[in-house]
C-alpha cells in the first residue's frame, strides 16, 4: 500500500519550475504578438485574456494531479500547459486579424474566446475518435502541418524578436542552442531554459540602461483582483465570426488530441498507465472552461512526461503549477510578470520548441513520406507571408497590379492553412503509396472545402462563403481544379504501371 505522502517529493521542485516557465513563456509571446505585433492595448490583453487562459491551466493541472494521487504508488502526474503552436496560431490567425479588421479589442477578444470554446467542443468530440483519426491519416499528414507551424511561426517569429535586441537575444539563443537543442549540460546543472531567460532578461535591461535599446513602457496593470468570470454574453457575441475560423480551430484541436494520444502512450512506457480517453477529456474540458471564462489559448498535455518522471516528480509539481498560474492570473501577478518579462528573453525557448517539432516530423514518418512533410509546409509559409503583406496593405501600401495579384493569391492560399496542409500532406503520402481511393477522397474534400471557403476563402476576412454569392470565380475554379486533379491522379494510380 502506497503511503499517503507518496504523491509529493523533492523532485516536484525542479519539475515545477520547468512547467511554470513553459506556461509563462507562452503567455509572454501571446501578449507580445497581440500588443507589439498587432497594436492591441496591453492592459486589455493582460486583464481580460490572461485570467481565463490561466484558469484553463489551473483546471487541467488540478485534474491531472488528482488522477496521479488517485493512482498512488508514486505516480508522476501528466504535465499540462498552454499549447505553443496554437497559442501563437490563435494570436496571428484569429485575434490579431480580427482586431486589425474591427479596430476593437472587445470584438477581437469575443471572437478569440468563442473560437477557443468551439475548439474545446471539437476536442471533446474528437476525444472519442482520436484513435480512429490516427489510423486513417498518415503520420506525415498529421505532423507535417504542425512542423510547418514550428518552422514558420515558432521559428521565424521568435528569431525576428531575437534580432530586435541582438545582444540579449543572440546570447540567450546561444544558451538555448547549446543546452536544449544540442543537449549539453550547463555548469552546476542549471536548467538551460531558466539560464537563457534570466541571462537574456539581464542583458536586455543592461541594454536599456546603456541606451542601446528603447525602454519598453509596461502597461498600467496593477496587482489586483482580476477573477475570470463566465462570459456568456461576450461568448455569444463572438460565435458568428468564430464559425469562420473553424478551419483553424478544429485542426489545432485535432493536433492536440493526437498529441495527447502520443503523450499517454509515452507515459505508459515510463510506467504510469493513464487511460487515454481520460487524458484527452481533461484537456478538452480545460480548453472549454478557458473559452467560457474569456481565455484565448488552449491547454494540452505536454510531451515531457518521461523527463518529469526521471526527475522523480509526482503530483506536487502539477498541483503547484496549476495554483501558481491560476491564482497568479486571478490576482494580476501573472499579468505583471508577462508585461515586465522581456519578450526577447523568452523567444529562444520557443525557437527550441519549433526546432524540436520540425525535427520530429522528419524522424517519425516513413522516409518515403518525407516529400509529403515538405509539401505540407507550403500553405503555412504562405500564411506567414500573408501576415506581413496584409499588414502592409492595411497600412496603405499600394503595389503595382501584378504584385497585388500575387499578394492576393498568397492570402487565398494561406487561409485555412492548417487544414490545407493536413490534406496536402496526406494526399501526397497516399500518392506515394499508390492508394487511389484515399487520394480521390482527399482532393474531393479539398474541392468542396475550397468551394465554401473552409480553405482558400476568397473573402478578404477569410470568412466562409456561399459560392453562388461569391464576387469572384476563384471558389469555382479551385473546385474544378481540385476535383479534376483528384480524378486524374486516382486514375493514374489505378491504371498506370508503378515505377520500377
Amino acid at each position: 500500500m502506497p503511503q499517503r505522502s507518496s504523491w509529493v517529493s523533492l523532485g516536484d521542485l525542479n519539475a515545477f519550475f520547468a512547467l511554470v516557465l513553459d506556461n509563462v513563456v507562452n503567455l509572454v509571446i501571446l501578449g507580445g504578438i497581440l500588443t507589439f505585433g498587432f497594436g492591441m492595448p496591453a492592459d486589455f490583453v493582460l486583464t481580460r485574456m490572461i485570467p481565463g487562459t490561466a484558469l484553463g491551466v489551473l483546471v487541467g493541472d488540478l485534474a491531472y494531479s488528482w488522477m496521479a494521487i488517485r493512482k498512488g504508488g508514486g505516480a508522476t502526474a501528466m504535465p499540462l500547459g498552454l499549447d505553443t503552436p496554437s497559442t501563437i496560431g490563435m494570436a496571428v490567425a484569429v485575434i490579431g486579424p480580427v482586431f486589425l479588421q474591427s479596430h476593437d479589442p472587445m470584438v477581437a477578444w469575443e471572437v478569440g474566446m468563442a473560437t477557443l470554446f468551439l475548439m474545446g467542443v471539437a476536442k471533446i468530440v474528437l476525444s472519442f475518435a482520436g484513435d480512429a483519426v490516427t489510423r486513417v491519416l498518415p503520420v506525415a499528414g498529421l505532423l507535417g502541418p504542425i512542423a510547418g507551424v514550428g518552422l514558420a511561426l515558432l521559428g521565424l517569429f521568435p528569431v525576428v524578436r531575437i534580432f530586435s535586441v541582438p545582444i540579449a537575444g543572440i546570447v540567450a539563443m546561444g544558451i538555448v542552442l547549446y543546452s536544449l537543442v544540442a543537449g549539453h549540460v550547463l555548469p552546476f546543472r542549471v536548467p538551460g531554459a531558466l539560464a537563457a531567460v534570466v541571462i537574456g532578461a539581464i542583458l536586455y535591461f543592461v541594454s536599456v540602461l546603456a541606451g542601446l535599446t528603447p525602454a519598453h513602457a509596461p502597461a498600467a496593470v496593477a496587482v489586483g483582483f482580476h477573477p475570470p468570470l463566465p462570459q456568456f454574453a461576450h461568448l455569444w457575441a463572438g460565435l458568428p465570426m468564430a464559425l469562420d475560423y473553424l478551419p483553424i480551430s478544429i485542426p489545432f484541436g485535432l493536433l492536440t488530441v493526437i498529441g495527447g494520444i502520443n503523450v499517454a502512450a509515452s507515459a505508459r512506457e515510463a510506467g504510469d498507465d493513464y487511460r487515454t480517453r481520460d487524458i484527452l477529456l481533461v484537456e478538452a474540458v480545460a480548453t472549454l472552461v478557458a473559452g467560457l471564462f474569456g481565455g484565448v489559448a488552449q491547454s494540452t498535455p505536454y510531451i515531457g512526461h518521461p523527463a518529469y518522471k526521471a526527475m522523480k516528480a509526482r503530483a506536487g509539481y502539477t498541483l503547484a503549477t496549476g495554483l501558481v498560474i491560476g491564482l497568479g492570473g486571478c490576482f494580476g501577478l501573472l499579468g505583471v510578470l508577462v508585461d515586465w518579462l522581456p519578450e526577447v528573453a523568452v523567444a529562444p525557448v520557443l525557437l527550441f520548441v519549433g526546432i524540436e517539432i520540425a525535427v520530429q516530423a522528419f524522424h517519425v514518418p516513413p522516409r518515403r513520406h518525407l516529400p509529403a512533410v515538405v509539401l505540407s509546409f507550403l500553405p503555412v509559409l504562405a500564411y506567414l507571408v500573408s501576415i506581413y503583406t496584409g499588414q502592409l496593405m492595411g497600412a496603405g501600401a499600394r503595389p503595382d497590379p501584378m504584385l497585388a495579384a500575387q499578394v492576393g493569391t498568397l492570402a487565398i492560399l494561406g487561409r485555412g492553412f492548417i487544414l490545407t496542409a493536413m490534406l496536402w500532406g496526406s494526399a501526397m503520402a497516399w500518392i506515394i503509396d499508390r492508394r487511389s481511393l484515399p487520394v480521390l477522397l482527399a482532393f474531393l474534400l479539398l474541392a468542396v472545402f475550397s468551394l465554401f471557403g473552409v480553405i482558400h476563402s476568397s473573402d478578404p476576412a477569410g470568412a466562409l462563403i456561399l459560392p453562388w454569392n461569391a464576387l469572384e470565380r476563384t471558389p469555382w475554379e479551385l473546385f474544378v481544379a481540385y476535383g479534376a486533379t483528384g480524378v486524374l491522379l486516382s486514375g493514374l494510380i489505378r491504371f498506370a504501371p508503378a515505377r520500377e
